[in-house]
């Protein structure tokens, strides 16, 4: 047999035995989590006010029936894959930062859906919007200088060139923008059952596949490894939720994705990648703008999946256009790269 064929072989069957095992933890542990979430009470409060701070009576009439449904969810996934991680598949090079990455994010987030559970912080509903763009930016100036001086990337892919073009110094700067943007935008994505868990897990499995084709196969090990949870997750999550993700699971997936695309060189198509996360994004500083600036809104209201339920739609078929439209934006950026390969 070829031994290269071997290889390949045996990294497969290690992606798929990461799947299996962390989508039947997380799978078990669910009702462990809920039960843990309805007896101290950890439900969803309400938001009053929508990101710019002015009251957001559109979404509260759409979303009543939503309230004191479980927050934190997302608890399930980024703990299932931190643990293992750090069990079985902790590199150096390849999964550190993102592990890291991964549970600072999570931990942050699940401060914020406690002080949102209880009714603490602006508007009893949290950090404020500026507060955790610092927190995003705090975390992505860590990553830049682990980046670029710890591994020494000063360097971006050009798929179209298929090469890779120094930038210098200005590596810190992009990274932290890019990071910054996408974690705001997971995070606006978070609002309907389903929609950003089945938008990650689209993007997860590009970053497995191109981590695998690059020979990088702990972090290929790691993507999967979230890709199971979040399987897992997204079965309790679906239309109706029987919880949700909360801030604990968006944001540890906001910052987590961007950095997997600059650890597969593929941070020039992330916004493909994450197509919808980046469409939610500028439709909600477009709407801040808008309102601040013309004092009147582009949208009914924002993020722009609220819209959509607005002027009608319901909500499952919100989320499942916005999954087709992940998936193909998702398929374009992975032909890039590979065609660029």
């Amino acid at each position: 047999m070829n031994p290269n064929l071997a290889i390949s072989i045996s990294h497969l069957n290690q992606i798929f035995l990461f799947v299996t095992v962390s989508f039947l933890i997380a799978f078990i542990l669910t009702p462990l989590l809920t039960n843990f979430l309805y007896k101290n009470r950890i439900g969803k409060r309400l938001r009053l006010h929508g990101v710019d701070g002015k009251e957001a009576p559109i979404f509260s009439k759409i979303h009543e029936n939503k309230a004191g449904t479980p927050v934190m969810g997302g608890l399930l996934f980024w703990v299932t894959t931190g643990v293992l991680t750090l069990l079985f598949n902790l590199n150096r090079s390849e999964t550190w930062l993102p592990v890291f990455a991964l549970i600072s994010a999570g931990i942050i987030g699940a401060v914020d859906d406690l002080m949102n559970v209880r009714g603490k912080g602006h508007n009893g509903g949290g950090l404020r919007l500026r507060h955790k763009f610092w927190i995003y930016a705090g975390v992505a100036v860590i990553g830049a200088w682990w980046f670029y001086a710890k591994l020494g990337w000063d360097f971006i892919y050009i798929p179209i060139l298929a090469r890779q073009i120094s930038i210098g110094f200005w590596y810190v700067p992009f990274f932290i923008g890019m990071v910054i943007f996408s974690a705001f935008s997971v995070n606006q994505t978070d609002g309907l059952d389903g929609l950003a868990g089945g938008v990650a897990m689209a993007a997860c499995f590009v970053f497995t596949l191109l981590a695998l084709a690059q020979g990088k196969v702990h972090l290929a090990i790691f993507c999967a490894t979230l890709l199971g949870s979040l399987l897992a997750f997204l079965w309790f999550n679906i239309y109706p939720a029987r919880f949700f993700m909360g801030d604990t699971g968006s944001m540890a997936l906001g910052f987590v994705l961007p950095i997997l695309a600059f650890l597969t060189d593929s941070s020039l198509v992330l916004p493909l990648i994450l197509l919808i996360p980046f469409i939610e994004g500028i439709a909600t500083i477009i709407q801040i703008i808008s309102k601040k600036v013309f004092h009147r809104k582009v949208f009914l209201i924002a993020p722009i999946h609220h819209h959509f339920e607005a002027v009608g739609w319901p909500e499952s078929k919100v989320t499942m256009r916005f999954w087709v439209i992940a998936a193909v934006g998702c398929s374009i950026g992975l032909m890039i790269m590979l065609v660029g390969r």
